[in-house]
């Protein structure tokens, strides 16, 4: 008891520390951040530690899901279908596009979008890496070249993402949270970064609502910590309510 006591006034400067004991504490925290700086070099699906609110809380936020995905399914509805058609009809490929993403505690699922792109997006990305506008290992261009002429209308409006209700429904997502990343990028991150998956991700969140692609990786990162941090039914539901200005009043797309 001590011992943790002194260890706790060191890192306050209460009081002069002995030399050697000083020099023993630096090495310790230098060593701690220079670890945390490390990009992560083996990523293990699952093996993330979980941070859950209180059980009632829980239970409270899983009932909001399911109710605001059902209604967000079937009050976009006609414009999912429509969006649908027009897809099949103004280009090649299929309508969903469906990606392998990180999830809680690092757990991979399916998450679905319409698809915006061209077929074969993934393999001309690798010809574009050099026009990439975000820090980090996100790959991200305003004006990309894959993306279909209608794709542009329905990422500018977030209709792409309308399919992600279902992920909500099935509870790989929430409502709000971190948006969840490729595994390909997280293998990239430090391990500071990895606290973003310690929360279920989710369909909006501060970055959506704080200038999205205008924001650096690592800014974005604080943000998600941010909201694991301080959230609650409260929060939540402020930033669904921004979410609304973002996407109808003040659209910037993805």
């Amino acid at each position: 008891m001590h011992a943790q006591a002194q260890r706790q006034e060191i890192a306050h400067g209460a009081y002069p520390v002995p030399r050697p004991l000083k020099r023993r504490y630096e090495r310790r925290t230098d060593s701690r951040i220079e670890r945390d700086e490390q990009p992560v070099v083996r990523f293990t699906p699952g093996r993330i530690p979980v941070v859950r609110r209180q059980p009632h809380v829980e239970k409270l936020t899983r009932t909001l899901d399911v109710v605001g995905a059902l209604v967000g399914l079937i009050l976009a509805a006609p414009v999912l279908l429509l969006s649908m058609a027009l897809i099949k009809l103004t280009s090649r490929g299929p309508i969903f596009f469906c990606q392998i993403r990180v999830g809680e505690g690092g757990r991979l699922f399916r998450m679905y979008k319409l698809r915006t792109m061209v077929v074969d997006a993934e393999r001309q990305r690798r010809a574009l890496l050099h026009r990439n506008e975000m820090s980090g290992p996100v790959f991200k261009i305003r004006r990309d070249p894959r993306i279909t002429w209608l794709g542009q209308y329905l990422r500018r409006f977030s209709i792409d993402e309308v399919p992600q209700f279902w992920n909500v429904l099935i509870g790989d997502m929430s409502l709000v949270g971190p948006r969840p990343p490729l595994p390909r990028e997280v293998k990239r991150y430090k391990r500071w970064q990895l606290q973003r998956l310690m929360v279920k991700p989710g369909l909006t969140c501060l970055w959506q609502i704080s200038g999205r692609n205008r924001i650096g990786f690592e800014d974005w990162v604080r943000l998600d910590i941010r909201y694991i941090r301080t959230r609650s039914l409260w929060v939540d539901f402020k930033i669904i309510l921004r979410t609304f200005k973002v996407v109808f009043i003040r659209p910037d797309g993805a």
